[in-house]
């Protein structure tokens, strides 16, 4: 696994080892990234990452965050609950040496403290077919982390609606993973 474009692009990332198998990481696939970021930065969404602060939930090794900040993004609050992840989270972080941009929550995606400040660009990558996605938004929303108009980018196994409170932009698929982009309304 690797950072796909931008600053740190080629850099190397700690991924899950095969004595991690009680961890259930399932990170993004660096093609899956690359398009993705792709689509982003395409335009059609202005520019979502560029000076963005982002919340990347069910953080895991932190792939689409760390993109996200090799591409300019400003800050990323990475949160996942799970020990394995958080070491990975570490790692990758103190290998891109960009701890001064990154804050690490360890806690659950869907108990999320207030916000400091909100984010304009979410990534939500939940384990697939557990209904976490739509409880960790409204948790997320309830706290204060999501921006008026942020865009949020929620990786499943299928299209998923859109919570109340969130536009459906449109859906992307990438093999057996589908990219919900949503939208914050007010």
């Amino acid at each position: 696994m690797r950072i796909v474009g931008g600053e740190f692009r080629g850099r190397r990332l700690t991924a899950v080892g095969k004595g991690d198998a009680g961890a259930h990481l399932r990170p993004t696939a660096d093609r899956v990234r690359e398009s993705l970021f792709s689509m982003l930065g395409g335009g059609r969404f202005g520019d979502p990452v560029e000076g963005a602060r982002v919340l990347d939930l069910f953080a895991g090794t932190g792939a689409l965050g760390l993109e996200a900040l090799s591409r300019g993004a400003a800050h990323v609050t990475f949160v996942d609950d799970g020990r394995v992840a958080q070491k990975l989270l570490a790692d990758n972080i103190a290998t891109l040496g960009v701890a001064e941009r990154t804050r690490l929550l360890r806690t659950s995606a869907t108990r999320l403290p207030p916000a400091e400040t909100p984010a304009d660009l979410i990534f939500l990558d939940p384990p697939y077919g557990k209904g976490l996605g739509d409880k960790a938004l409204t948790a997320a929303r309830a706290q204060g982390w999501i921006a008026p108009c942020a865009l949020v980018v929620w990786e499943e196994r299928g299209p998923q609606p859109p919570p109340e409170g969130f536009g459906l932009l449109e859906h992307k698929t990438y093999g057996d993973t589908v990219m919900t982009l949503l939208q914050a309304q007010g």
